[in-house]
């Protein structure tokens, strides 16, 4: 019987530069890569006596090849216009509501019947309906931010896009004309009574109508009026459409705030504000068509 070899506690010399094992890595789908490991501790890099006197020699280097199946790490989606902040998504989708003559990005359809704004052939009493409308649309956005039922509302108090004050100066001026100035109507009730409600159970919402209604006043709505004024007004300019100060710069900054607000929201929250941009069209819509009523 062979006698048995005494157990010792090997000696482990420190791995010099020469000892590290090179491997390579050849991952499927990926790029084959190698690298160099030190030794594995307690393993010596030098031929065994047992591989010395009866087999073969293990060399000092070796290579081994592992093949292994790479798992693709999933990337959060991104939302269009998503990297410069939140108004930026939301002035996406509000585009793509827009018909292709309205706005290059636009891809809804244009609704049967419906002219664009160059054709239109607007009434006086016409503007006047969306002019009182319109002011009860602003008044309940005021009151809403000043009575600031989510906290963050405040912020959007005083931003230099407010409309009442210069509507109300508007409808006194065609007062003055002669012009018998009418009382609220169905759209402009239904939108001021929809927001007070909204308002108040739904802050993700709300600041969704909030955006369109002044953003939209400030681009397309300018439009509208001076057509009207062209075409009925002998290119009088009202008030509705001046603002105080440099309104890109007034406009930059309530984008800020909304951005700043936006970044305490979830991506649902977010999701539900965009969900709801297709709404305020169609209230702002029904309120638009009383000009050529």
């Amino acid at each position: 019987m062979a006698s048995r070899l005494p157990i010792t506690s090997p000696t482990l010399p420190l791995p010099t530069r020469n000892s590290f094992l090179p491997i390579r890595i050849r991952v499927r789908g990926g790029v084959r890569s190698s690298f160099t490991f030190p030794p594995l501790v307690g393993v010596s890099n030098a031929p065994s006596a047992a591989a010395s006197a009866g087999g073969r020699s293990i060399g000092r280097r070796r290579r081994m090849v592992v093949t292994a199946t790479s798992t693709e790490v999933p990337k959060s989606k991104r939302y269009p216009g998503e990297a410069k902040g939140f108004v930026e998504e939301m002035r996406f989708v509000a585009m793509k509501l827009h018909t292709r003559d309205q706005a290059k990005e636009g891809e809804k359809d244009p609704e049967a019947g419906s002219q664009p704004v160059a054709r239109w052939e607007p009434t006086i009493e016409g503007y006047l309906r969306f002019l009182v409308d319109s002011k009860l649309v602003y008044d309940t956005l005021d009151a809403i931010v000043e009575e600031a039922a989510y906290p963050y509302y405040a912020e959007f108090r005083n931003t230099g896009l407010e409309r009442s004050e210069q509507l109300a100066k508007d409808l006194q001026w065609f007062k003055e004309q002669g012009h018998t100035i009418p009382e609220p109507s169905s759209p402009g009730v239904s939108y001021a009574h929809y927001l007070k409600e909204l308002s108040k159970k739904d802050p993700q919402a709300f600041i969704c109508h909030f955006y369109n209604i002044y953003f939209a006043h400030t681009a397309g709505g300018r439009m509208i009026g001076k057509k009207v004024a062209e075409t009925i007004l002998n290119k009088k300019e009202l008030e509705f459409y001046k603002w105080d100060g440099d309104l890109s710069q007034l406009l930059q900054n309530v984008r800020d705030k909304i951005n700043q607000v936006a970044n305490s929201w979830s991506r649902e929250e977010k999701n539900h504000c965009l969900e709801e941009t297709e709404k305020s069209f169609k209230y702002s819509g029904e309120i638009l068509r009383l000009i050529l009523s």
